[in-house]
């Protein structure tokens, strides 16, 4: 790890005696690592010079992932707090509606995924917003690989009067859904839009509750508002 922490400081190359020197191991040990560490593909040598190579390089991109997914994971856990509804951080990525992080608590549960959320994004409220934000071809693109089904009696009911909602949604304005996903549940979904990539925050409440729905979006948005540089780093994970 210290050899590979020494390499990643020299972005031009540096060669084993300086490495060695610089990490305080003997110079044979420190071939011997190195050459290693070039067999597993964590580094590569070039006229003498090591450098980090792809094995290395996908393992720093993997962990600050893993810390990007922390950071929203922490904030979605404050809001959550304040807001005291479970909350949703969800992309439309490669084709595909990909819930990133859910934040919940025992008093206040996420909704049971007791249906494919990618196959069912017609359904749900998190799913519709972020069908709403793609052009009409990536749109009918995901409609064909999963079409729209009856889940509950409230769901909608064809392709085309879900075009036709998801057309006449204005621009930021969030997405309201009653239990067409799961019985008991109503849901709402804030559109996150940065460049060419599609996100969303939603949160969901009981029924019986359903009175808090828009003072929650409201509050989210503010939230939001506040930490506008966090969702938009986070828009990367």
């Amino acid at each position: 790890m210290r050899l590979l922490e020494r390499v990643a400081e020299h972005p031009h190359g540096a060669p084993a005696k300086q490495l060695a020197r610089e990490t305080g191991l003997a110079l044979p040990t420190a071939y011997h690592l190195l050459r290693t560490l070039v067999h597993e593909g964590c580094l590569r040598r070039e006229k003498g010079l090591f450098f980090l190579g792809e094995a290395a390089v996908r393992l720093g991109g993997s962990a600050a992932w893993q810390k990007r997914r922390s950071t929203v994971a922490d904030t979605l856990a404050g809001w959550r707090d304040v807001i005291g509804a479970p909350l949703y951080y969800a992309m439309y990525r490669d084709g595909e509606i990909e819930v990133v992080c859910v934040s919940d608590t025992p008093g206040n549960p996420a909704v049971e995924e007791w249906a494919d959320f990618r196959e069912t994004g017609h359904a749900h409220a998190v799913g519709q917003c972020l069908l709403a934000q793609l052009d009409e071809e990536a749109r009918r693109d995901h409609l064909d690989r999963h079409p729209v089904r009856p889940l509950t009696p409230y769901t909608v009911r064809d392709e085309s009067t879900l075009l036709k909602r998801l057309e006449q949604l204005r621009r930021m304005e969030p997405v309201i859904e009653r239990q067409e996903y799961a019985l008991g549940t109503v849901c709402a979904a804030i559109p996150v839009t940065v460049g060419a990539t599609a996100a969303t925050l939603a949160l969901s409440l009981p029924v019986h509750q359903a009175e808090r729905l828009m003072p929650a979006v409201r509050q989210l948005q503010e939230e939001m508002g506040r930490l506008l540089g966090s969702l938009t780093l986070s828009i990367s994970i």
